[in-house]
C-alpha cells in the first residue's frame, strides 16, 4: 500500500525478560534503546534497535513459560532479519552457543535462509536475498508498471 514504506518492529511478548535481553542484546547484538516502566517501576516495554528506523520490542510479563514451536500455531509467525552473509552469521551465532534449528538452506524464493528459536521458542528466520529471488524479480515487475 502507498504510504506503507517497511516494517517498523516485531513485538515479542516473554516469560523471563532477562533472559529475551540477553539473547537480543548479547548474541543477537542488538542494543537497548529505551525502556517505558509502568507507574511502579517495572519494565512495561523495552526497545531494541534493529536498524534506525526498524525496533524490536519486548514485552515481559507473557503468561506461558514458551510459544508454541508449532509451524502452524496462531499467533506470531516468526521474525525474518535480513543479512548480507548468511554462513558469517550463522558461523557466529553458533560460536556464541546458539542451535541452528535449520542450518542454512534456499528456499522456495530463491534465497538461503536458516532458523533458529529464542528462549521463548519464537522461530526467527535469517535470510539472505538474492539478485535472481522472487522477491526481486515481484519488486522489478511492479517497479516496470509505477507501482
Amino acid at each position: 500500500m502507498k504510504g506503507i514504506t517497511s516494517i517498523g518492529h516485531v513485538a515479542i511478548n516473554t516469560a523471563d525478560l532477562g533472559k529475551s535481553l540477553d539473547f537480543y542484546i548479547g548474541t543477537m547484538g542488538f542494543p537497548e534503546m529505551m525502556r517505558i516502566n509502568h507507574d511502579s517501576g517495572e519494565p512495561w516495554l523495552v526497545y531494541l534497535r534493529v536498524t534506525d528506523d526498524q525496533f524490536i520490542e519486548i514485552f515481559p510479563g507473557a503468561e506461558t513459560e514458551k510459544t508454541s514451536e508449532s509451524w502452524h500455531a496462531n499467533g506470531f509467525g516468526h521474525l525474518c532479519l535480513m543479512v548480507d552473509d548468511l554462513d558469517a552469521v550463522v558461523g557466529e551465532l553458533k560460536g556464541k552457543g546458539v542451535t541452528i534449528m535449520i542450518e542454512p538452506k534456499s528456499g522456495a524464493d530463491g534465497n538461503s535462509q536458516a532458523w533458529l528459536l529464542d528462549p521463548d521458542g519464537n522461530k526467527i528466520e535469517l535470510m539472505q536475498m538474492h539478485p535472481n529471488s522472487q522477491q526481486l524479480q515481484a519488486i522489478a515487475r511492479l517497479r516496470q508498471q509505477g507501482i
